[in-house]
Formats: C-alpha cells, sequence, structure tokens
C-alpha cells in the first residue's frame, strides 16, 4: 500500500508541470472504432483512464426516475461470477482503484491502474461495465443507500431549494427532475429497470474516453476495445433542448430553520459562444471570483449578511444558465437578496474596472496550471474538453482567450447579458420581511428520516 501510494504522489508530482509547457494529446481509434485521447508519460507504470457517457440521468423514463442512478451505484457491487464482496477483494488484490458517478447529462467511470496489473484490471473494469450482477441482496442495499439519502436532501435546505429551483426552471425535462429519484420511484425500482438503465446508458457510440500514463497508443487501442466492445453500439434518443424557464422574481419555501438559503438566475451563454469567455471572467468578478469578487464584497464583508456567496456561469448540454446561491439569517435574507439585485443592476448599468478586469485575468490565468496536477485530474480534463466539444489545442490556447478579453469587451457583454430584471430567487426558510413576487407554484415531496 505504501508503494501504491508512493508512486501516486510521484505522478502527481511528475505532471504538475507538464501544464507548463506543452502537453501532447494523441488522437488514438481503437481497431473497433472508438475514438480516444492520450497524453503518454512513461515516467512511473501507472495509468489513469477516464470515460464518460453521453446521456446520464437524462435517460431515466419519467415513470422509472432514480433508475441510472441506482443502476450506477451497482456497478461495483458485484459482475460476472463475483459477488460484491468478491469484486472488491479482485479490486483490491490488483491494487486498482474503480470509481462510477453519474450526473443528468454524463455517466463517468474512473479507473487507475499498476502497468504490471493494467490486463487484470482492465478484466475487472470490463465485467463491472459489461456483466453487472444486480444481484437482489446489493440492489437492495444500495436503495436503502438512496433512500436515506434522499431522507436527509429532505431535510437539506440548500438541496431543496436545488430541487425546487430545477424544477421551477425546467418543469418535466430531465433537467428539472431529481437524478436520484423520488422516495417512491425508487422503491419501485425493478431488476429489469435496472438491466434497461444499463443498456441505455452505457453504449459505445456515446462514449468519450481520456488516458494518461504508462500506455502506448497501441496498447490503448487494445484496452479500449477489450473494455468496451462487448457494450451495445448505441441508446435511445437524448433529451432535446430547454430554455431557462424562470422570469424575475422571488419564490419562498416555508421551512423551519434560523437561517434561509437561498438559489438565484437568469439565462446564461452557451459554451461556443463568442462571447462566453468574456462573460466567464465577468463572472469572477461579480460573484466568481471568492474575497476578491464584488458579491462577497458587499454582502459579506461590508454588511455581514453571509459567510458566502458565489455565482457561476452553468452551460449544459442543453441549455445555459447563471447561477448563484447564499444563506443568511432569517432577518437578514431580504437585505441580502437587495444588496445582490443592487449589485447585478451595477455591474450590467456601470460595467468593471480596469483594475478588476487585470485581477481577474491573473488569477484565472495563474490558476489553470494548477488543475494538471497529476495523471488522473489530466485524464479527466481530456474526456471533459471532449464531451464540451473543445479540440486539443484547448490546452495550450485557454490562456490566451482569456488574455484576449478587453474592458470594453466585458463591459458590452455585461451590459447586454447581465438583467438584474430577470433574476428569480429561490429562497427555503422563513425570511423576515420579504415579499414573495411573481413565480412558479413549487410543491416538494414530504420525506420521513428512517428509524435509526
Amino acid at each position: 500500500m505504501i508503494r501504491i501510494l508512493t508512486l501516486a504522489l510521484a505522478f502527481g508530482a511528475g505532471l504538475a508541470g507538464l501544464a507548463h509547457a506543452e502537453i501532447e494529446i494523441e488522437e488514438v481509434t481503437s481497431p473497433g472504432g472508438i475514438d480516444a485521447w492520450l497524453v503518454e508519460d512513461h515516467t512511473i507504470p501507472f495509468t489513469a483512464l477516464e470515460l464518460r457517457f453521453e446521456g446520464g440521468t437524462g435517460l431515466d423514463d419519467s415513470d422509472r426516475l432514480g433508475a441510472v442512478n441506482l443502476m450506477t451505484g451497482l456497478l461495483e457491487e458485484g459482475a460476472a461470477e463475483m459477488d460484491a464482496r468478491a469484486f472488491q477483494a479482485a479490486r483490491e488484490d490488483l491494487a486498482a482503484s474503480f470509481s462510477f458517478d453519474v450526473g443528468t447529462d454524463t455517466l463517468s467511470v474512473s479507473a487507475r491502474m499498476l502497468t504490471e496489473n493494467r490486463d487484470a484490471a482492465v478484466d475487472l473494469l470490463r465485467a463491472a461495465l459489461v456483466e453487472p450482477r444486480f444481484d437482489p441482496v446489493a440492489i437492495e442495499r444500495v436503495r436503502g443507500q438512496v433512500q436515506s439519502i434522499l431522507a436527509q436532501d429532505a431535510q437539506d435546505p440548500r438541496r431543496l431549494a436545488s430541487r425546487a429551483f430545477y424544477e421551477a426552471a425546467f418543469g418535466d425535462h430531465p433537467y428539472g427532475r431529481p437524478d436520484s429519484g423520488t422516495p417512491e420511484s425508487v422503491a419501485a425500482l425493478t431488476r429489469d429497470d435496472l438491466l434497461a438503465a444499463h443498456k441505455a446508458a452505457l453504449t459505445r457510440d456515446r462514449v468519450h474516453v481520456g488516458a494518461v500514463g504508462d500506455i502506448t497508443p497501441e496498447e490503448l487501442g487494445a484496452l479500449i476495445d477489450e473494455l468496451l466492445g462487448e457494450l451495445p453500439e448505441s441508446g435511445p434518443e437524448l433529451p432535446g433542448h430547454i430554455e431557462f424557464g424562470l422570469s424575475g422574481g422571488i419564490e419562498v419555501i416555508d421551512y423551519p430553520t434560523p437561517q434561509s438559503t437561498a438559489l438565484f438566475g437568469q439565462p446564461g451563454l452557451e459554451r461556443d459562444d463568442p462571447a462566453f469567455f468574456t462573460a466567464y471572467v465577468l463572472n469572477h468578478i461579480l460573484g466568481g471570483g471568492g474575497f476578491e469578487s464584488r458579491l462577497m464584497t458587499e454582502v459579506r464583508e461590508k454588511r455581514g449578511l453571509t459567510y458566502g456567496v458565489s455565482t457561476d456561469l452553468v452551460p449544459l448540454e442543453n441549455t445555459e444558465f447563471w447561477i448563484g446561491s447564499l444563506a443568511s439569517a432569517n432577518d437578514r435574507m431580504a437585505q441580502a437578496i437587495e444588496v445582490v439585485r443592487d449589485q447585478w443592476a451595477r455591474i450590467a448599468s456601470q460595467g468593471v474596472t480596469q483594475q478588476e478586469l487585470d485581477a481577474a485575468k491573473t488569477y484565472l490565468t495563474g490558476e489553470y496550471p494548477l488543475r494538471f496536477d497529476g495523471n488522473g485530474p489530466i485524464a479527466d480534463i481530456l474526456v471533459g474538453m471532449q464531451v464540451t466539444g473543445l479540440p486539443k489545442s484547448y490546452v495550450t490556447e485557454r490562456n490566451a482567450f482569456i488574455e484576449a478579453v478587453t474592458l470594453d469587451e466585458v463591459n458590452r457583454v455585461a451590459a447586454e447579458l447581465v438583467d438584474p430584471g430577470a433574476l428569480h430567487f429561490v429562497v427555503v426558510g422563513r425570511p423576515e420581511g420579504l415579499e414573495t413576487e411573481a413565480g412558479p407554484e413549487i410543491t416538494l415531496p414530504e420525506v420521513v428520516l428512517p428509524a435509526r
């Protein structure tokens, strides 16, 4: 175990410097026709592999919510002739690491393996992806874990605000549905539902592959076909585009807590919009820059209304919006919202200063190389670029895009994109002095915590 940890740390340290030089990304096509990106490095005998399948929980049928999430949680709970315990023992014997995760747009698989054990590790991972057992005892165990998480989420103001915000913004579209399903839908899922979800979510035509480490293009091509060649060629149709469906207003969801939580948002920009990088820099100045952002300065530092407030541009596969969050005491939430709205209006009408722009550029270009701090993070970046449709050259060109943003451009985008009248707040708590405004009616499920 000590040797494995030493290898991982050494590899991370070795690749951290690659971000400052040019990372050579090779395009690899397997004999079976599956494309991948590879950063080849033979410094130590260790490889990181990232798989990203498009679709995610967005493939759930409306009457089978939570199926893809539950199925994903079962991928390491037994495969082929191995039950859950045998599978975990085999993985540990190989000193391999596998993880599985799923969101609305994608299902992710991460693997880390030593070169000496790579073939056996790939065989084991192939079994998890192609031959999951979905044993009844494992289904009930993981179902119980999901149900427990749902029950906890139902008592979490931030989770409630998020659920209400997305439901109101996107309605019956998959973005408006809970990724993990509801207590009722998860309880009703059958083994056949999980088999159907597996067949729909893991397909060869929607997979993106990133690999970093001690592996050649030829070896990677063979590995990919061994790992994925038996999966279905294609799956069901993916969800379509939907506009952000909220207009300006405030919606309050009553919840007994001394501190209210708010999510707020307005329409945003597609990732390939020519103004996206300019808006990205603008967001950093407004609310994405931590303690240096305007909102943090005005809401926390000057007035002490919150411990934190932040914003982010969110360009998803099928929609785009600008979102923010904050929490404040019930008797101070109204003032916090007033300050957020004021800053939204100020940046739209007055723009930013050259000093703010220069500081944002310095931070954003300086922190970018720090993301390349190991084989795993780099593999994750490679596959994320593929999903987003970015070229290989983005790795070396990204900072130039940031540097190219001018003061005139950022202020033009601020005037055109930032819309205080479109800013919608969903507040969970019992805020004082906050009058609700026009907004959709939101109904959240009642969930009782299980007996302990």
